[in-house]
């Protein structure tokens, strides 16, 4: 017959090991999608900081750029009191027994277990607790062990994390900073080939295909990164593939000229053309529900709207000695390829309390 003793090392030993198992697919495995505990627990964290978001009024978005810390607080803590749960219910049993108080008699409740249990992922023999068999001893090394590599593993993760996001924000400050601090990717291009020089502006290009590839599979290990959410708008995924993919559908839309052939087709814009979507697609389909939408049919507000920034880019590129194609072929080409990524970029802004005119914004956009 099973008893009450060996249900509970056994509920113990299951909740340590799926805790060590969100760990590793956490931080070892590092791909999204993926996870049993920290993912779930996450996405409530945003929920709750949306909610109290939209209660703080204009104090909205220095609300929002708190949720990142805290998740990652939060793993921390969730992950620690529940190795300290399984350990301390595996060494409840043995109160008494396999496991002495060092002075007097030893108390046997649940309390006094998950102290002993949290004493023992440290460094064994911290506590006022010892193990007296083999089998306790042998629990306490493995406990301490355990401890010690998963206070490593999760320390190492939040450097990483760290790191990660400024790569990210270095990005979406080199593109803000690009555009004359507009997010406009009509002034983007006019600064990447004033003169209709655009040899070095290749050079530009390339290296943001390159950062953007890099910081789709930063949020590949990382997904939490999703949640870190910052005031300035133009330090979101949205906003920054926003403007690398305006710019792209500008390039192949809107030049004119033997001259720009070469760019239209080079594999610099293909790549920036294809890598911004894939980022933008990815964390559509892991964090929202449903299917990512396909190209949608303009509707006559949202065409006059497009047409009327596509008429605003024309004017920039043409004062700065870059040839453009004016007629209505090109508007529409430039609306047909806007309509290909704007609505992932619709569904997915929202998702991170991100409104259209921060995205598309002129100004430094706060929210």
């Amino acid at each position: 017959m099973i008893t009450v003793s060996v249900l509970e090392r056994a509920l113990g030993a299951l909740v340590m090991g799926v805790v060590l198992l969100d760990v590793f697919i956490t931080v070892l495995y590092a791909r999204i999608g993926t996870g049993l505990i920290a993912g779930r627990a996450a996405h409530l964290a945003w929920l709750a900081f949306h909610r109290a978001a939209e209660a703080a009024g204009t104090h909205r978005g220095a609300v929002l750029s708190f949720c990142g810390p805290v998740i990652l607080l939060l793993f921390v803590l969730l992950w620690a009191l529940a190795l300290t749960l399984g350990a301390g219910l595996i060494i409840h049993p043995g109160l008494g027994t396999g496991v002495q108080a060092g002075n007097g008699p030893t108390p046997t409740d649940l309390v006094t277990a998950l102290y002993a249990g949290g004493s023992s992922m440290a460094i064994v023999g911290a506590s006022d607790f010892k193990p007296t068999t083999d089998a306790y001893r042998l629990v306490y090394l493995a406990n301490s062990l355990i401890g010690m590599s998963v206070t490593s593993l999760v320390l190492t993760y939040v450097m990483q994390v760290y790191g990660a996001l400024r790569q990210r924000n270095t990005l979406g400050l080199r593109l803000r900073i690009l555009s004359a601090e507009t997010s406009d990717a009509g002034e983007l291009l006019a600064r990447l080939g004033p003169g209709g020089q655009f040899s070095a502006g290749h050079s530009h290009l390339t290296s943001l295909g390159d950062a953007m590839a890099e910081m789709k599979e930063t949020h590949h290990f990382y997904p939490v990164l999703f949640y870190f959410r910052f005031q300035e708008s133009y330090y979101s995924v949205s906003a920054q593939a926003h403007l690398a993919l305006d710019t792209v559908s500008l390039i192949r839309s809107t030049l004119a000229g033997k001259d720009t052939v070469w760019l239209q087709e080079s594999a610099a814009v293909e790549s920036l053309w294809r890598v911004a979507q894939m980022l933008v697609v990815t964390l559509e389909t892991t964090f929202l529900p449903g299917d990512p939408p396909l190209a949608k049919t303009v509707n006559p507000d949202e065409r006059q709207c497009w047409h009327a920034h596509w008429e605003a880019a024309v004017s920039r590129l043409a004062e700065a000695g870059i040839a453009v194609a004016r007629e209505e072929a090109a508007a529409q080409a430039y609306i047909d390829l806007r309509a290909q990524w704007w609505p992932h970029i619709a569904r997915l802004a929202p998702a991170m309390a991100y409104r259209r005119e921060d995205i598309e914004a002129h100004g430094l956009a706060v929210s």
